[in-house]
């Protein structure tokens, strides 16, 4: 009799090593550190973005007010100005453009913020620069409008130098009471201003009134005794170095001449105009005061 069989059993192969575990957890590793690099370089990112924008904000503040002091000086400084701002916004883009997730959404709004304001303050500075160029042609219409008054001006300058020059070689010259003592005269307001022109003497013009009281002309005083306007006649009395001297029935446009003892040449009245109980006139002194004989 044959003994049982016995039954087989089949012992399995050694397992080979599990590599997959180690390649999981080492790529999960990598991965947390990726995003641990990430974070820490959008928090940069984040940080260094805010920076800028108030950089940006500081620069334009300061930028806009300079440009209402020197328009022109301003101006170019902030093209530049804009011009570096343009290479900032493009390396913030180049930034965003690098990070991922919700940190590239926040780099790309701020991004978006940072372009409203570099067109908010493009706009601002065009219009600050169409304002420079409006002032500029205001002000060029204004100097030729002074050009033109200045022009004017000349020309009347010139005509009224002529004019006077005409007065000046017109004027009469006329004997007054003093011997060998011929002056120029002045017969009205024009050819006073003409004998002022010349410079040789000083004119003090006066309007007097008959009264009991003298009037005082420059450093003399004077007194209108008699007027007689239908003959063009009048009376007067002069008081000067404390002596006073009556000039009787004298007529208009005629010098009266009398010397003081401040001045070595004579002093001149001349009457333009007589009217009822008053005259009016000049009174001609020298320019130069000193004693006569005097050195």
């Amino acid at each position: 009799m044959s003994s049982p069989q016995q039954p087989t059993y089949i012992i399995p192969p050694p397992s080979a090593p599990n590599w997959k575990t180690p390649v999981l957890v080492g790529a999960l590793v990598l991965l947390g550190a990726s995003n641990i690099y990430q974070y820490v370089q959008l928090d940069r990112v984040r940080t260094d973005t805010t920076s800028e924008m108030k950089k940006l904000n500081d620069t334009f503040t300061g930028t806009l007010a300079q440009m209402r002091l020197d328009s022109s000086e301003e101006v170019q400084r902030s093209r530049r100005t804009m011009a570096d701002l343009q290479n900032r916004l493009a390396d913030q883009r180049r930034a965003a453009a690098m990070a991922v997730g919700q940190a590239k959404i926040d780099a790309e709004q701020k991004v978006e913020k940072l372009q409203a304001k570099v067109d908010q303050e493009a706009a601002a500075q065009q219009k600050a620069i169409s304002e420079v160029k409006q002032t500029a042609d205001t002000a060029t219409t204004q100097v030729a409008a002074v050009n033109t008054d200045v022009t004017n001006v000349k020309t009347d300058l010139g005509n009224t130098k002529s004019q006077l020059e005409s007065t000046i070689a017109n004027l009469k010259r006329a004997q007054g009471d003093l011997d060998s003592h011929s002056s120029l005269i002045a017969t009205n307001s024009t050819e006073l201003k003409a004998l002022r022109e010349l410079g040789e003497r000083n004119y003090t013009e006066f309007n007097i009134t008959k009264g009991k009281q003298f009037t005082r002309v420059a450093d003399v005083m004077v007194e209108l005794k008699k007027a007689d306007p239908k003959h063009n006649r009048f009376t007067i009395a002069i008081t000067a170095d404390d002596i006073t001297v009556d000039k009787k029935d004298r007529n208009t446009n005629e010098p009266i001449q009398f010397l003081t003892k401040k001045a070595a040449q004579p002093y001149e009245i001349v009457v333009n105009k007589v009217s009822k109980d008053q005259i009016a006139g000049y009174l001609a002194t020298p320019k130069v005061s000193r004693a006569r004989g005097g050195s």
